[in-house]
């Protein structure tokens, strides 16, 4: 019997192509495919181009919009791009990379490495340009570069700073527009009217595009693609692929989805059979797979972030191709479905959504081995055009009832990348010096401190992977996450900061417990995980934070044998970006405390709990 991995691949009919009324061109951003969806949500049609079309390709739309990247404009590997595209008649939004390759190309000058911002700030903005028109003089915005545009050119103006850096530009005369920051997220509070006022105000389109009823357009796609075959739906337990399974048995019926889960032995408390029960209940009977050896074995002793991703994902694909011999199936019969989410391949830097953007991180639905399936025609993601909010909105159309639609967001690995694993502490040649620059931040009441280990982040719409910083003392939270904000900003070295609970650190915390994925250090978490995700459904508060990761990590604040667990709270829509729950507005302090007793009580060998304060970017949603 053939393996998946060894099955030819399948051909296709092409997709048919349509007319759109707007071209984005994707210059590599993280947010790209987030540009598109506010494009459609504002009733205009659109499409994602390659940022190298040519011209003569671009003249049937009725505007353009490029996107940030992650690459400075003069940088040899920069994107390449037709330059003619700016003597177009027809308006154009540039947005971060995209106002500056506009600014230099028009005769501006952009200077590298001016200062470097990352995360929510404000702008002052001129209030007789039409691309703010109704907005206040002051905005939050999210702001991800390392370039500036220095001098505007000739033709332009600026209409927007940023702490005296340009932060938007226009010519009117020409319809051309740049903005430094972000309008697409939901950290730039009023970007859809920004949006709105290009679509709109600047181009005069129409917004006569009505998106078709998701529910029954990806239907008739399942219906299309699969054919007479079977569908083998690896179910994780996530909202994501639980909705997958929901919407494949809604278009190919039960009898022609093959529904497993494969039990990595890195899941929640109990997690397994909550899965079977929640997918028994919408009729779709499932099989569990005992398979924590399969993974242990790939992953014992591994403390890279990356390799522990990429062979979780892989040794998925080989347990699936296990449970179809076991049982009975043809794999030629079969295709492999995923609950794949279009943030998933933006941060994964997938082809599929990017042939510019930079990996964040591999994700283990978009490993090497899916990947290769994937190109083969062997693998099919009916959610992958979507976001998380989509996916929930779809899953009530399902009929799917709520408590499984607004359940936590739980990555496919599990536990496994929420355990940071190191075998020796994070001190680089410049640690000292980084901790004397955060010497600053700190005074009496609070105290800034390096912490020995890594985290991952997204900075300039690039990965980086550096130091976590903690602040111990007082419970100023207004201060605190001002500081948090702050000092990613001014120290580059920095992706994320979170609050120590247990009063101010004595002293630098300058050691480790050497760290693994054993199954000591998975109960611990586990344990921690619980606690939360308890109290937090006690409160009521499950639905209200959109995502709450519990982290295990090995500083021991001078407690050998120790580790601590971070919490990090995620309020968002779009889960490309992000900010903190603020602790006495959108989580009760008192709640808080609780569940920092019950681990620190309950939960044997934790020195201290830490409360994440790092919005996304530049801090991921994950730890790693």
């Amino acid at each position: 019997m053939k393996e998946l991995s060894q099955l030819k691949p399948i051909e296709n009919d092409p997709i048919p192509s349509r007319k759109e009324r707007v071209a984005i061109l994707d210059a590599g951003a993280q947010y790209g495919k987030v540009i598109d969806r506010r494009v459609r949500g504002l009733s205009v049609e659109s499409i994602i181009l390659p940022l190298d079309t040519p011209a003569g390709e671009l003249a049937e739309f009725s505007a353009i919009i490029i996107s940030g990247g992650g690459k400075s404009v003069y940088s040899e590997d920069a994107p390449t791009h037709d330059p003619k595209i700016f003597e177009l008649d027809m308006p154009i939004l540039g947005i971060c990379y995209g106002m500056q390759l506009m600014a230099r190309d028009e005769g501006g000058i952009v200077t590298a490495g001016v200062r470097r911002e990352d995360g929510p700030c404000d702008i002052d903005i001129k209030h007789d340009s039409l691309l703010f028109n109704g907005l206040d003089p002051l905005q939050e915005v999210l702001m991800s570069h390392g370039d500036s545009v220095t001098t505007v050119p000739n033709g332009y103006r600026a209409i927007a700073n940023s702490d005296g850096l340009i932060a938007a530009i226009e010519n009117t005369q020409k319809k051309r527009y740049g903005v430094q920051f972000h309008p697409e997220v939901d950290l730039t509070e009023h970007g859809n009217d920004i949006l709105h006022n290009f679509l709109y105000e600047i181009c005069g389109l129409s917004g006569n595009y009505t998106i078709e009823d998701r529910k029954e357009k990806a239907v008739a796609e399942i219906r299309e693609r699969v054919g007479n075959r079977k569908v083998l739906a690896l179910v994780s337990g996530c909202v994501d692929s639980t909705v997958c399974a929901a919407l494949l048995n809604e278009a190919l019926g039960a009898n022609r989805v093959v529904a497993v889960h494969i039990d990595n032995g890195f899941m929640r408390q109990n997690e397994s059979v909550q899965v079977k029960r929640a997918l028994e209940a919408i009729g779709l009977e499932l099989t569990v797979v005992d398979a924590f050896q399969d993974f242990y074995a790939q992953v014992e002793g591994v403390t890279n972030p990356e390799v522990k991703r990429v062979r979780i994902g892989d040794t998925f694909i080989a347990v699936a191709e296990h449970a179809i011999n076991k049982l009975g199936l043809e794999a030629e019969e079969i295709l492999l479905a995923q609950g794949t989410l279009r943030p998933d391949l933006i941060e994964s830097a997938s082809k599929l959504v990017s042939g510019n953007a930079q990996t964040i991180k591999t994700h283990h639905n978009d490993s090497p081995a899916v990947r290769k399936l994937r190109l083969a025609g062997r693998v099919i993601e009916p959610l992958v055009d979507y976001h998380k909010d989509e996916v929930r909105e779809l899953g009530l159309q399902l009929g799917l009832p709520e408590e499984i639609v607004w359940r936590q967001p739980f990555p496919g690995p599990g536990l496994a990348i929420r355990v940071l694993c190191a075998d020796r502490p994070y001190r680089e040649d410049d640690f000292v010096a980084t901790q004397r620059e955060l010497e600053r931040f700190s005074n009496d009441k609070i105290r800034a401190t390096l912490l020995p280990v890594q985290t991952v982040g997204v900075q300039g719409d690039s990965r980086s992977y550096s130091y976590l910083v903690g602040l111990s003392g007082q419970r100023d939270w207004g201060k605190l996450i001002q500081l948090a904000r702050q000092i990613p900003k001014e120290i580059h070295k920095v992706n994320r900061v979170a609050y120590i609970f247990g009063g101010m650190l004595p002293k630098q915390t300058l050691n480790i417990t050497p760290t693994y994925l054993t199954p000591d250090v998975l109960n611990q978490l586990r344990q921690a995980d619980a606690i939360v995700n308890t109290e937090l459904f006690r409160h009521g508060l499950l639905r209200k934070l959109s995502q709450v990761p519990v982290v295990s990590f090995p500083v021991n604040f001078g407690v050998p044998g120790n580790r601590s667990i971070a919490i990090r709270t995620f309020l968002t829509n779009d889960f490309m970006t992000g900010v903190p729950a603020l602790p006495g507005k959108d989580i009760s302090e008192e709640v808080l405390l609780e569940i920092v007793e019950r681990i620190l009580n309950e939960v044997g060998g934790i020195s201290r709990v830490v409360y994440d304060l790092t919005s996304k970017p530049p801090g991921t949603t994950e730890w790693e």
